[in-house]
């Protein structure tokens, strides 16, 4: 194993920024108890924040970003895991304050790994992802609370995006009736080919007006979004519907009463994939090989790229550009 290997260094002085791919040694990696080769990582909407100078994610430099990865396990000390396990991490404090997933290793700690189930493959774990992860938490939160496929249609917001687009198709395996919402008039096949039985635009679910109660639309909503637009989701839920709340991207304020809660029963779910629970955890990404693996997973939503096309990928999730799930193909 050689002393040195590739990874992305995010660093920032008083008078600079940057984003490159460098070659780096086993020096700089954190302590941690399990030592991984890293086959494949992915882009979040926290990674393109850790791009940028003014990202508020990184909390010191320089840093190796990317809070998803996927690989083979080289040494550990901790006994759960062993040399030649395959496995994921994801989430906890990865990319954020403890060294991520874009480099060819990673030393990650033992309580942050899970190991990877039967019936997934090290590149479809990491086309699932947070993102995917994500979803499937909002879904099955969901079920929790009594939305079944014949209590009526469930709307997606930003459903081009990562977390959308894995919530179409895992919904509509599940036999739902998914209404995806999106602002890119162009991706409307996409969506349809995803699972989506109809399509409408951002407007529809949000056209500048909010009332306390409008018509009922909806048993249920996937969320990623967030803001006014959440505000205006509830609004329209059906009695006694749910709606898993996960992203801020139109912002953190919701501006909504208490009307869909006092007088429909409406519950507002909120989906933490950070810290939730390892026992959680475990049993999800079990789930995401089967019942809630996306059956259009490869073929309609992953885009594969380099560890060198990261410096000029990355922006392109901060603009609202990003279709479904970059992979980063790190080494084989």
């Amino acid at each position: 194993m050689s002393e040195l290997f590739k990874a992305l260094v995010v660093d920032k002085t008083e008078t600079d920024f940057s984003v490159e791919v460098k070659e780096v040694s086993f020096d700089v990696l954190p302590e941690a108890e399990v030592l991984i080769k890293v086959a494949y990582s992915s882009i979040n909407y926290k990674d393109g924040l850790a791009s940028i100078a003014d990202g508020k994610i990184v909390r010191s430099f320089p840093f190796i970003p990317g809070i998803d990865l996927a690989g083979v396990v080289v040494s550990s000390q901790d006994p759960r895991f062993q040399e030649g396990d395959k496995v994921i991490a994801t989430s906890y404090e990865i990319g954020v304050s403890h060294y991520g997933g874009f480099t060819e290793y990673a030393r990650i700690p033992g309580d942050w790994v899970v190991p990877l189930p039967e019936n997934l493959s090290l590149k479809e774990a990491m086309v699932l992802g947070t993102a995917g992860f994500t979803a499937a938490l909002s879904v099955q939160r969901l079920e929790e609370n009594g939305v079944t496929p014949e209590k009526g249609k469930v709307l997606v917001t930003g459903a081009t995006g990562g977390v959308g687009s894995i919530a179409v198709s895992i919904l509509a395996k599940r036999g739902y009736e998914v209404v995806a919402s999106t602002g890119k008039a162009a991706e409307h096949d996409y969506l349809h080919n995803l699972g989506a039985s109809e399509v409408i635009s951002r407007e529809e679910v949000y056209n500048g007006k909010i009332k306390a109660l409008d018509k009922q639309l909806w048993a249920g909503a996937v969320d990623p979004v967030g803001g006014e637009s959440l505000a205006a989701v509830l609004s329209k839920i059906h009695y006694g519907g749910s709606v898993a709340v996960s992203g801020l991207t139109g912002g953190g304020n919701v501006p909504t009463s208490v009307f869909p809660f006092i007088l429909r029963g409406v519950n507002l779910l909120g989906i933490d994939s950070v810290y939730c629970p390892m026992e959680v955890r475990k049993k999800l990404w079990d789930r995401m090989a089967t019942d809630l693996k996306p059956s259009t997973l490869l073929d309609s939503i992953a885009v594969e790229i380099s560890l060198e096309d990261l410096p000029e990928t990355l922006p392109i999730i901060l603009k609202g550009q990003a279709k479904g799930r970059f992979v980063v193909k790190i080494q084989a």
